[in-house]
């Protein structure tokens, strides 16, 4: 059996009792039952100032020590909410930060929650930014429409919801095994 997968899950919203962390987790949770060891990265909770190009890394706060969590993961969920028909800035500047050297050959899922009825166009978004960095998106997604109307003090109340999001953790798991395996039989067929 392969070494046990890391999916890391980067929630991209500021907000107290955000739904956003709430589904993160939730894909994260899913991914632990499928066998994986997760971890959550709560942008709301770090120290992460403006991406500026000019700073290293080490400069910035908490940015060095979250890049190195992405680094380490065979699998990342991310997770936004949607803010005028795309995803927050909280996202796009920890995303601002991270290039080929965190995503790379990396599993990516993603999961967007909306107050309203928009979903769409974030995911898109954020699919084509995440593969801008080379990193392997699943097709499994997840939006969470209306969002105060999902959720309870439990968590996801809609089960076809929690539902797809439970598919995308567990789809993030399976992709980093079968790269697991695929990684295991290059290197065996190169020592041959």
């Amino acid at each position: 059996m392969s070494p046990r997968p890391l999916v890391v899950g980067v929630s991209g919203s500021r907000r107290d009792g955000s739904y956003t962390k709430r589904t993160v987790e939730r894909a994260l949770a899913a991914a632990g039952r499928a066998g994986a060891a997760t971890d959550l990265i709560d942008l709301g909770r770090v120290d992460l100032p403006l991406y500026h190009p000019d700073r290293d890394a080490g400069e910035c706060g908490d940015a060095e020590s979250l890049l190195a969590r992405v680094r380490r993961a065979d699998g990342v969920v991310v997770g936004s909410p949607n803010y005028h028909g795309s995803y927050s800035s909280t996202f796009r500047n920890f995303h601002d930060y991270c290039g080929f050297d965190e995503y790379e050959d990396t599993v990516v899922g993603l999961v967007v929650v909306a107050g309203g009825g928009t979903i769409a166009s974030t995911l898109d978004h954020m699919r084509v930014t995440m593969r801008g960095v080379h990193a392997d998106v699943v097709p499994e997604q997840a939006g969470v429409l209306d969002a105060s109307a999902k959720f309870d003090g439990d968590g996801l109340v809609d089960e076809a919801v929690a539902e797809r999001v439970d598919r995308v953790g567990e789809a993030v798991v399976a992709a980093a095994r079968r790269r697991q395996v695929a990684d295991g039989a290059s290197c065996a067929s190169a020592d041959d």
